[in-house]
């Protein structure tokens, strides 16, 4: 059950990195479904299926169901004692996409700076846990025009 969780999952994420959001929600539903099968309903290994999941329903749209995904991670990390680093700046980092992708950009500038401070905390301002974090943030200073600002972040990166 493990390893096909690990395969549904790492099948999800490479279709949203190739931006083929429709093809990776069946394979993050499937990774859910075994990771609860496995961890249970309220599991912390259930967050990056949720996360998966949030991501592929927003890039096809599907705000509605991204936002309950999202939901669903941030109370299981919210209720989960000694949650680690990596799954905090994680959901602030997909809390923080999702509203750049409503056109919510001070809403996702504010996650994603929890993202970056969650980040550098753990694995210091230099990791590539952080720059992550600064990437997208720098996307959204763009996306508002304020150039200055956007490049000042990817050099950063």
């Amino acid at each position: 059950q493990k390893y096909l969780i690990d395969l549904a999952g790492r099948t999800a994420r490479e279709f949203v990195l190739e931006g083929k959001h429709r093809e990776a929600l069946p394979a993050a539903l499937h990774a859910l479904r075994f990771a609860t099968e496995v961890y249970g309903s309220n599991s912390l290994q259930l967050v990056p299926s949720y996360l998966l999941l949030a991501e592929a329903s927003t890039g096809v749209g599907h705000f509605l169901e991204a936002s309950k995904y999202l939901s669903q991670a941030e109370w299981i990390v919210l209720t989960t004692p000694g949650c680690s680093a990596a799954l905090q700046y994680k959901l602030q980092r997909g809390l923080g996409l999702f509203c750049s992708a409503k056109g919510n950009f001070e809403q996702a500038l504010y996650h994603l700076a929890n993202d970056i401070y969650i980040a550098s905390s753990a694995f210091g301002l230099k990791s590539i846990e952080a720059s992550g974090g600064y990437f997208h943030m720098a996307n959204v200073f763009f996306r508002q025009d304020k150039r200055d600002i956007a490049n000042s972040l990817y050099a950063e990166v």
